[in-house]
């Protein structure tokens, strides 16, 4: 696994045209609830100021830009050059009143927006590939506003046993196989050093405590193979 920042943003650079297929086939559909999931904890509401950190394909700034409606504005940001021009090709609902969405190339551990900036904010499968975890959650408190709450989805390992073979099993049944029809080995990879490394439960707690949130949640799901990190922020910072 590299902790290189131009390295990471190459792979997911090149997995940019396959990401969402791959995504929907991985989870068998399930990462549409999981997000649909985050929003919520996320508390976003008409008329906010939202952002999506790590967006990616822009699943989660679309759900955003729904529960924001006419009156919000969300703001999609990745440094993956490649999956923001997916993201802001995708289609629109045409029926559903939904805020606009900006979408802004940069890296979350130097957000370029104000102090106090956002009403809430989410990060899909985001906080695991930052290079650096404690100043990625200090930036993202930085540009929230007092009160606001952010809700973080992302893979996790198991503590329990049996459902942490059964993810290595998933692993390396079936996405190992799927990512090689699409000529994806290499990328697909990370994925297995990306969770060994990564902090889960009470230590993401304590990270975001000290970054600065006022509460920390950490709610596991799927057996504790994902988990939703939910934050927020003190209404005196």
């Amino acid at each position: 696994m590299t902790n290189n920042a131009e390295e990471i943003k190459t792979i997911f650079n090149r997995i940019a045209p396959v990401y969402n297929q791959l995504n929907d086939w991985l989870s068998f559909g399930q990462h549409r609830i999981w997000k649909q999931m985050a929003v919520k904890w996320s508390s976003a509401g008409p008329g906010n100021t939202c952002l999506d950190l790590c967006c990616g394909s822009g699943d989660l700034a679309l759900l955003l830009a729904k529960q924001a409606g006419p009156t919000g504005c969300v703001f999609g940001v990745d440094f993956s050059a490649e999956q923001l021009a997916v993201a802001a090709r995708r289609d629109r609902p045409f029926l559903t009143p939904a805020s606009p969405i900006s979408w802004v190339e940069a890296d979350a551990l130097d957000l370029p927006f104000a102090d106090n900036y956002f009403d809430c904010a989410t990060m899909g499968y985001g906080l695991r590939n930052v290079t650096d975890i404690p100043r990625s959650l200090q930036e993202l408190h930085r540009v929230l506003k007092p009160g606001a709450k952010a809700a973080i989805l992302d893979l996790h390992r198991p503590s329990n046993s049996l459902m942490r073979s059964f993810q290595q099993f998933y692993l390396d049944t079936l996405v190992v196989p799927l990512a090689q029809q699409f000529g994806m080995t290499q990328e697909y990879a990370y994925i297995n050093p990306s969770l060994e490394k990564f902090p889960i439960g009470q230590q993401q707690v304590a990270i975001a405590n000290k970054a600065g949130f006022a509460a920390a949640t950490h709610y596991p799901i799927a057996g504790a193979m994902m988990g939703v990190l939910v934050l927020a922020k003190g209404i005196e910072n």
